[in-house]
């Protein structure tokens, strides 16, 4: 009965030692083990299958050493190098693009997606051509494979106006595993650039139309108790006012391209949207048929953010105003909502209105785009400008079944809550 025990037990051992053999020749890179306690020092160099065993000074006072060589490119998948490189790339604000010997997509930077409109997901294992949108011979990613040489700084005067770079990465026969792909886009810096010329010039055109505007108001003012009651009737109810609105037209242009300075203050985030933000608005729903609801984070309840109040109610105001102006059923409902998401505060103004046209969502904030006969195109603009000036952004979804703003400021961390 021992002796079958002890059989047993041997046969058990060394199953052990054949998986632990089995494991360590399974693993793709060189290493050294070095066990003091046994003085048994295990040694897997890089090409063998089998590690080599030698004894080594036995030592109860020092402890064991595990030491390993890892080749990337030699000793790992790469498609686990891709997995794993994935989610950084994804930070990188240019286009990176891997692809193999025949051009097929292996990584999508986030960037890169977004911006030729595909699910990054969904075009993995895809022809670079399906991504781009290009016939291949205006491809510089498969210019570069052809030729076998890296692009350094190539200028791309396709639709993709920018730089690209791009650099191989081989097999240990000498053929490429990888091309990696960077595009840099120049057509922002291109656009910054003209419209921070027109900004300039448009804003002098507009402070020079503004002075004689308001001379002439004054006279206006000054000469209307002289004239006959039916002349100065028109003068103050059509001609001053309509002096007033283009001043207000320049003014709110004239904000747009030099903001005022941010007058920054603290308070609690849902105060201000319930008691001005909500006061505000219920006076104007009362006007207009509007019901106006808020679904606010309790999360959020005693979070104080830093900010200018008198130009955040404006922006509300806008959204609203610009609502209301679309609003063609009797009756509309309005939702300001807040979301703690991570490190984000989202802020959402919704309604069930008519939503905007694909063709024009693109559009709405830009200065002087109007769908509406009498719209300026500032408001939304205006808006947005407000919103980054307090280090947020801004940003709109529409369908069918209304539309919504959506504004996200980072959430402060000094101190983010405040005891009530």
């Amino acid at each position: 009965m021992n002796d079958r025990l002890v059989q047993s037990q041997i046969e058990e051992l060394e199953r052990k030692l054949r998986a632990y053999e089995r494991l360590i020749e399974t693993l793709p890179f060189p290493f050294t083990f070095a066990d003091y306690e046994s003085g048994i020092a295990i040694e897997k160099k890089r090409g063998d299958v089998r590690p080599h065993l030698r004894t080594i000074p036995p030592s109860l006072e020092k402890e064991a050493k595990w030491q390993w060589d890892i080749d990337l490119y030699r000793d790992v998948p790469f498609e686990k190098v891709e997995a794993f490189l994935t989610p950084l790339l994804d930070l990188v604000p240019h286009h990176i693009v891997f692809v193999d010997d025949k051009g097929i997509i292996t990584l999508c930077n986030l960037q890169a997606a977004i911006d030729t409109g595909v699910e990054r997901d969904a075009i993995i294992g895809k022809h670079i051509r399906e991504l781009l949108k290009l016939p291949d011979e205006l491809i510089a990613t498969l210019e570069s494979l052809e030729k076998g040489e890296p692009l350094y700084n190539h200028e791309v005067l396709d639709r993709f106006y920018g730089i690209v770079n791009t650099r191989f990465i081989y097999n240990d026969d000498g053929s490429i595993k990888r091309v990696i792909s960077m595009f840099q886009s120049l057509n922002m810096m291109k656009e910054t650039e003209k419209l921070a010329v027109a900004g300039r010039i448009a804003a002098g055109i507009a402070h020079e139309i503004r002075n004689p505007l308001t001379t002439v108001r004054g006279y206006l003012q000054l000469l209307k108790t002289e004239l006959p009651d039916r002349i100065a009737s028109l003068v103050e109810r059509l001609l001053i006012p309509e002096l007033d609105r283009a001043n207000g037209i320049i003014t709110d242009f004239l904000n747009i391209a030099k903001p005022a300075d941010v007058k920054m203050e603290t308070f609690r985030l849902h105060r201000f949207l319930r008691d001005d933000v909500g006061v505000l608005l219920q006076s104007e729903a009362l006007l207009h048929s509007v019901n106006v609801h808020f679904d606010l984070d309790e999360q959020l309840d005693d979070y104080e953010m830093s900010g200018d109040r008198r130009q955040l109610l404006q922006v509300f105001l806008n959204l609203f105003r610009n609502a209301v102006e679309a609003k063609v059923a009797k009756t509309m409902n309005v939702t300001v909502s807040s979301r703690k998401v991570n490190h984000i505060v989202q802020l959402r103004f919704c309604d069930d209105g008519p939503g905007i046209p694909p063709s024009v969502i693109d559009h709405v904030f830009d200065p002087f785009f109007s769908t509406k006969e009498t719209g300026t195109g500032l408001g939304l603009s205006l808006s947005k400008k407000i919103v980054e000036l307090h280090r947020g952004t801004m940003k709109v979804q529409s369908d069918a079944r209304g539309t919504c703003f959506l504004i996200e400021f980072p959430l402060c961390s000094q101190p983010p809550f405040l005891s009530s």
